[in-house]
């Protein structure tokens, strides 16, 4: 749980809705958890919607897993923990106040997450587009052992639940750039480290959604 007496330091700015600095990041703490929790339920059903069609289908989830190289998921996989210990390092620094080490750690996290974007984008979603095997009207699908509705439906989970998250990864691109700029200049809304904490927090919840979806598709057991 994050202590909630870390830099209680006079140039940390309590803002007048607030009593003192530690009400302040509790709500700060308390917001982000319940944010989280949302996230939470909203995955859920679709990691159940998987579980439940898995059981049922095993064998041609098995033979479809296969469209998948486990190799480029495994790259994406050492990015995003690479970029969660960098963001865990940005927290660390902004504590200390090191403003730099700050920027570095963030911006590093930042081109993770970039490169697991087009990564995706280039070795996965873009070659699966132009063989037609994307949900929907367009649906083309030639193997003889695994039936049409059920590779459908296999593809529907798979840009289902990786593209909820890469969009997830991007709303990260974005926030990031914008703690990365109001550090920089020094803005006054960010007086603490907490907007990083909770920045980081959202994002350790965006790799950890990713440790689940990696082996229930890329590393499927016979």
């Amino acid at each position: 749980m994050i202590s909630l007496k870390k830099m209680n330091q006079p140039q940390d700015t309590v803002y007048e809705q607030f009593e003192d600095l530690a009400q302040q990041q509790e709500t700060y703490v308390l917001g982000m958890w319940s944010f989280l929790v949302t996230e939470v339920m909203f995955f859920g059903v679709m990691f159940m919607s998987y579980i439940v069609y898995r059981w049922k289908y095993q064998p041609y989830f098995y033979a479809l897993h296969k469209e998948l190289d486990w190799r480029i998921g495994g790259i994406n996989t050492a990015i995003l923990l690479a970029s969660s210990f960098s963001v865990a390092l940005a927290v660390h620094y902004h504590q200390r106040k090191k403003k730099m080490n700050v920027l570095v750690c963030l911006g590093f996290t930042n081109l993770c997450a970039i490169s697991f974007i087009v990564i995706k984008l280039l070795f996965e979603y873009i070659p699966k587009w132009n063989h037609g095997h994307y949900p929907g009207p367009g649906f083309t699908w030639d193997n003889p052992y695994v039936p049409s509705h059920i590779a459908q439906l296999w593809f529907s989970l798979y840009f289902g639940t990786t593209g909820l998250h890469g969009l997830h990864v991007l709303i990260g691109v974005i926030l990031f750039s914008v703690l990365m700029y109001l550090i920089a200049v020094d803005h006054p809304s960010i007086s603490d480290y907490l907007p990083t904490e909770m920045l980081g927090l959202y994002w350790h919840f965006v790799d950890i959604v990713w440790i689940f979806l990696y082996p229930l598709y890329y590393l499927m057991p016979k």
